[in-house]
């Protein structure tokens, strides 16, 4: 059986980690590749020194960027493992993949990998975070990352998968806890919007992958973050946090355990409540208040969607895409401001209202340019 690998890595600044990452897939991977969103710092640099192919493709969204590279490497190996850039292959579980892909039969198509996190230097080993599988590696056509704005996971199109029980993949981010909780904000934007959309039942790219408590690790996961939503706001993080560091142990990981469980199981958690009740008190109370309508459109953001939504409701001011992946393009932003209509993604929602020409607002990147889920501003 061909056990051949290609890695694929995205990047955006990680020069303290990327060739960390790099080494630990030589001799077991056969083409490297690393999408790069245009870094600042020396991660291209360092990358083509370790022998990587580097390409460069401007961020929109992890899947849309991940899935770029799946169709735009020149990829020629059997098997695709994922893995990001501050992440590295820890013990035995290169070879014992080689092995299990030489020996599988052709059923199979998708390969669970044992994952571990390393905080502050730290391995966490309880609190339920310690063994996690993943489906990191697939035979190549047969998966694809799904398209969601948090916990994008690995779908496979058909095929059984198996387990390969040694070492680790081994998540371990060398930034300090000022960057941590930056990028935590910024998580806590995009869980926001997707614990939205799910309770509404706005993204139907999210049932990509279905929640199964006796399923798959990913389906088993889906499973227990819709019960989650379904828990009274605010006080699911303080369940989440008891449940993880006392009745799961986590405590047993020392000082390191407790800030990460306080951080990531309690503060990150409240802040993304914190932002629904932001977003459903500031943003939609206050439309209603001043007789405005909100049209909830998540089938695709081209111009022609909206003159359908114009036809049905002519008097509407505001139209929020509920997905990411289904946002609208600068054509559509175009007719928008010319009706002056607010055309927005739902991240962008809470800052458009607060403008008298509210129709203007744009989210920019961090070069001052407009950004779009498809398409480039013409």
């Amino acid at each position: 059986m061909n056990n051949s690998i290609a890695a694929i890595i995205l990047t955006y600044n990680e020069e303290k980690h990327i060739s960390r990452c790099i080494n630990s897939l030589k001799n077991i991977c056969e083409e490297i590749f690393v999408i790069d969103s245009f870094s600042k710092d020396r991660t291209v640099e360092i990358a083509k020194e370790a022998g990587a192919q580097v390409y460069q493709n401007p961020w929109k969204n992890y899947a849309t960027q991940f899935n770029w590279g799946l169709k735009n490497c020149p990829i020629t190996t059997e098997w695709i493992w994922r893995i990001d850039a501050d992440e590295f292959l820890e013990g035995n579980l290169g070879p014992a993949m080689k092995k299990a892909l030489a020996e599988c039969n052709n059923e199979v198509n998708g390969v669970y990998v044992r994952k571990r996190i390393d905080f502050m230097g730290k391995p966490l080993l309880h609190g339920g975070w310690y063994p996690s599988y993943h489906l990191k590696v697939w035979r190549r056509g047969h998966g694809e990352c799904e398209n969601r704005w948090m916990d994008e996971h690995i779908r496979i199109f058909s095929g059984t998968t198996i387990t390969v029980e040694e070492g680790n993949q081994v998540d371990a981010n060398l930034n300090d806890l000022t960057w941590w909780t930056e990028k935590h904000n910024g998580y806590a934007t995009r869980e926001m919007a997707d614990m939205l959309m799910m309770e509404y039942g706005l993204d139907d790219r999210g049932k990509e992958v279905q929640a199964k408590f006796w399923g798959t690790e990913e389906q088993r996961k889906r499973w227990l973050k819709v019960k989650y939503i379904k828990a009274p706001l605010f006080l699911r993080p303080f369940i989440n946090f008891n449940i993880r560091y006392i009745l799961k142990g986590g405590f047993l990981d020392g000082k390191e355990g407790f800030i990460w469980h306080f951080l990531q199981g309690f503060w990150y958690r409240f802040l993304v409540d914190a932002k629904i009740y932001e977003i459903k008190k500031e943003v939609i109370t206050n439309l209603l208040n001043n007789n405005d309508e909100i049209w909830i459109y998540g089938t695709g953001g081209l111009a022609l969607g909206l003159y359908k939504v114009l036809e049905e409701f002519p008097d509407v001011d505001i139209i929020c895409i509920g997905s990411m992946w289904n946002c609208y393009t600068p054509d559509a932003k175009k007719v928008a401001l010319q009706k002056k209509l607010g055309l927005y993604r739902i991240d962008e929602l809470k800052g458009g209202i607060y403008f008298d020409k509210f129709w203007l607002y744009h989210k920019k990147d961090e070069d001052g340019n407009p950004t779009y889920c498809f398409g480039s501003l013409r």
